[in-house]
This record gives C-alpha cells, structure tokens and sequence, in this order.
C-alpha cells in the first residue's frame, strides 16, 4: 500500500475546484490527443520524447523519474527512440562521465509538428466560443501555469499553507 500524503485535509471548496480542474484536463489532453496518432510513436514514446524536446538532455535516471518508471523501461523506450533516429546518446559538456539523452533534430521535429497539430485542433474548438470565454481561458492558462510552478515547489516545513475559499 503506497504511504498516505502528509497534506492537510483541503477545504471543501477547494476539493470541488480541484477536482473539476483535474477532470477538464485529462478530458482535453484525451480530445486532442487524438492528433497523436499521425506521429506514429505510442503515448510512452511520444511522452520520453517530449521530456527530452521541452525539457532538454537528461541522464537516462532522471528521465526514467520524469517519467516514473523504472530504469529498465527507460531503457527499452531509449533504445526505440534512438533506433527511430528520434534520439541520441551523448557525453555531458562539464563531467565526460555522464551520458545523457537528447532529441535529435528528426525528433524535435517530429514534436513540434504533433504541439501543432493539437494546438491547431484547440486553437479550432475555442473559435466557437465567444470572445469572453476565450480570453477567460486565456487567463485561466496563465492561473493554471503558477499553479504548475507551486506544486513543482516543495513545501515549506516552517509555514502552513494558506486555506481559503
């Protein structure tokens, strides 16, 4: 049984929210999604791919923790990407020691094209919508992303974390 989280109990109201924001985003990334397909990669390969485009080159266990999986897996998934031409091996600049993966070019493009198409399917769906909601959502996107940032931030030990509704 995995350890239960240490987080205080969230008000009510803040649950709800979360839990309806939770619930949209795995329902829009699901709709657009679909564009995935015409990469040919499956959603495993596609996800390490898109660790090492947006995030940079990594050491095989901190892509393997991006990803949460175990080292073998990562392994395996490497070996596929870099058979596809889509990644590379390659000595770290500041310690020769280190091996680090990184996207090729084939594979950057590869990425980019697919961030395209899934942004031009919801780019598509939020024309039909009034000029109010899209910029509700555009303001939404920005809340989302310091939102993003704070659960990227450790909590501190010293200071309880605000509550309010």
């Amino acid at each position: 049984m995995p350890p239960r989280s240490r987080q205080p109990e969230p008000a009510p109201a803040a649950f709800a929210a979360a839990d309806r924001l939770h619930s949209a985003a795995i329902h829009l990334l699901r709709a657009i999604r679909v564009e995935d397909k015409a990469s040919g990669l499956s959603g495993p390969r596609l996800s390490a791919l898109s660790v090492l485009v947006f995030g940079g080159p990594l050491p095989m266990s901190a892509l393997a923790a991006a990803e949460q999986v175990q080292p073998p897996t990562i392994s395996r998934l490497v070996r596929e990407l870099e058979r596809d031409g889509l990644v590379e091996r390659v000595r770290d600049d500041l310690d020769r020691r280190v091996l680090k993966v990184r996207a090729t070019a084939s594979g950057r493009r590869l990425m980019e094209e697919g961030r395209r198409r899934r942004v031009a399917r919801l780019a598509a769906a939020l024309e039909a919508l009034p000029a109010a909601d899209r910029n509700l959502l555009a303001r939404s996107a920005e809340l989302i992303q310091r939102l993003v940032q704070q659960l990227r931030t450790p909590p501190s030990r010293s200071t309880p974390p605000a509550r309010g509704d």
